[in-house]
């Protein structure tokens, strides 16, 4: 693991609490890490255990990875528990989590209920300190990958979103963003400047061992921005591997902490001052001379 000397190390998910009380305007977040499978109450059970984790340790805003409730033996099998919003077991623990932990908690993707029938949108929830839905991402660009012995087609179970979200919260403005989008660098140069960026994720193993941690990092860059990337770790009963490495990444693009494999929490302390003297150090952001139109 890598460290900076404006952050407190963290502890790994089996060590004790760290007792060190952040620096004035600090706070601490969380990527919780999961190999979650096809039965939503398990899954929401072991994602309950993490967040329980997360909250000892003083952490106040908590990401969940994509699919955290269902990885179902059948691409069509999360359209079968696909949930109208404002109504649904996953949303309702979502809601309780965030109140019981006085945390803001980000759902990674929730399956909810799209214009097509056999379909659903693969939504990003964020739910504030008490319990309420404050904003919802649903994932515009939808993961396609053919190598013969391994294919993916998200279009063919997924209905694709089309705006661009950013919430106000007490930690500063974060963007939403789910998996594929990490390959696409104009959805977070849309969001204009944010404080956090979140990437809940199930990456493969193929693409993830090759391009993940340097899509993480070159977004933490470009946008000067920490990153949140709460990923799908381990094999799944459908046969597919993901590629975990959950990891929270700052605005320099150090690596604070990571997860390689299995169920687990990653940790760490974001400085706002820390990132504000970088920003005016280095403008970069304010030297951009080419915008959407």
């Amino acid at each position: 693991m890598t460290g900076n000397a404006s952050f407190a190390k963290t502890k790994s998910r089996s060590t004790p609490a760290d007792k060190t009380k952040p620096q004035a305007g600090m706070f601490r977040v969380a990527a919780i890490q999961m190999a979650s499978g096809p039965n939503v109450p398990a899954n929401l059970s072991e994602a309950e255990r993490l967040i329980g984790m997360a909250a000892a340790q003083g952490v106040k805003l908590v990401v969940l990875p994509e699919y955290f409730a269902i990885m179902g033996i059948k691409e069509t099998d999360k359209v079968a528990v696909r949930e109208v919003e404002g109504k649904g077991p996953i949303q309702k623990f979502l809601g309780q989590m965030a109140k019981k932990h006085k945390i803001w908690l980000i759902g990674g993707s929730v399956p909810m209920q799209a214009d097509d029938p056999h379909k659903v949108r693969n939504s990003c929830l964020v739910y504030d300190d008490k319990g309420k839905l404050a904003a919802r991402y649903d994932k515009v660009h939808l993961f396609g990958l053919d190598l013969g012995n391994e294919r993916y087609r998200e279009e063919e179970t997924i209905e694709p979103g089309d705006q661009v979200v950013v919430v106000e919260t007490p930690f500063g403005r974060i963007g939403l963003s789910v998996c594929y989008d990490l390959r696409f660098p104009e959805l977070y140069r849309a969001m204009g400047n944010v404080d956090l960026i979140v990437v809940p994720a199930a990456f493969t193993e193929t693409t993830g061992k090759a391009h993940w941690e340097v899509l993480v990092r070159a977004r933490a860059i470009e946008n000067q921005a920490y990153v949140i990337a709460s990923a799908q770790g381990g094999y799944h009963l459908s046969g597919r591997e993901t590629h975990g490495n959950s990891m929270i990444v700052d605005p320099w693009g150090v690596v604070l902490d990571r997860l390689p494999r299995g169920s687990g929490v990653v940790i760490a302390s974001i400085n706002p001052a820390y990132q504000a003297s970088l920003r005016k150090s280095l403008p970069a952001l304010a030297h951009r001379t080419l915008h959407q139109c």
